[in-house]
């Protein structure tokens, strides 16, 4: 008996699944907006730079398949379509936190129906959440330079208004589970260090 070719997603449930993730471009990232942060990114535009930095990953000496660091990126977040974002300071446990995502992606897998792509993307989600293979590991690494990232722009950008971020590169320190996580983190710190050098903050 010959095996079943993987099942393509019907074309009717296209657009719902597509509707829910408008949510994630309409959806400001808590951290800023509770630091009164001006024109906050959404989580999709979070969730794109990160898989542009997987994508930068093609050709690289560790043997990370760029290709999968990709995919991991663009449906890390996915479950927030429904769940909304979550962070350390909404007063929701970690394991609260995982059991509503985990419900959402139940209810988006729902959507998609049984086919190859409503598979493949609970199995991606599910290996980011636990963080165990290689390219796991640098995307959760990718996810947390990518903050760091966005706050020193904000900083940069929003000096007028005061914004001054320093506690999510404290949140960040001493957390990098992978020797890229480490070197692309020092660059962004090194370049945060000359401004503030070059515009006197580094004395306050």
């Amino acid at each position: 008996m010959q095996n079943q070719a993987p099942k393509s997603v019907d074309p009717s449930r296209v657009l719902p699944f597509l509707h829910l993730a408008t949510n994630l471009k309409k959806t400001p990232r808590t951290g800023w907006v509770k630091r009164d942060v001006k024109n906050p990114e959404s989580i999709a535009d979070h969730m794109y730079r990160m898989s542009l930095m997987a994508l930068l990953m093609e050709g690289n000496p560790e043997g990370y398949d760029f290709n999968h660091c990709v995919k991991l990126a663009i449906v890390h977040d996915l479950a927030e379509c429904i769940a909304g974002d979550i962070t350390p300071v909404c007063g929701v446990s970690n394991a609260e936190k995982h059991e509503m995502e985990s419900r959402a992606m139940d209810e988006i897998a729902e959507m998609l129906g049984d086919c190859a792509a409503s598979r493949s993307i609970r199995a991606l989600w599910e290996e980011y959440e636990a963080g165990q293979t290689r390219e796991a590991k640098l995307v959760k690494d990718f996810d947390k330079i990518e903050m760091i990232v966005q706050a020193g722009e904000y900083e940069r950008d929003q000096a007028d208004r005061g914004v001054a971020l320093q506690e999510f590169f404290d949140s960040t320190a001493g957390k990098w589970r992978t020797e890229t996580g480490k070197a692309w983190a020092r660059q962004v710190t090194e370049e945060r260090d000359a401004w503030r050098r070059d515009v006197g903050k580094d004395k306050e």
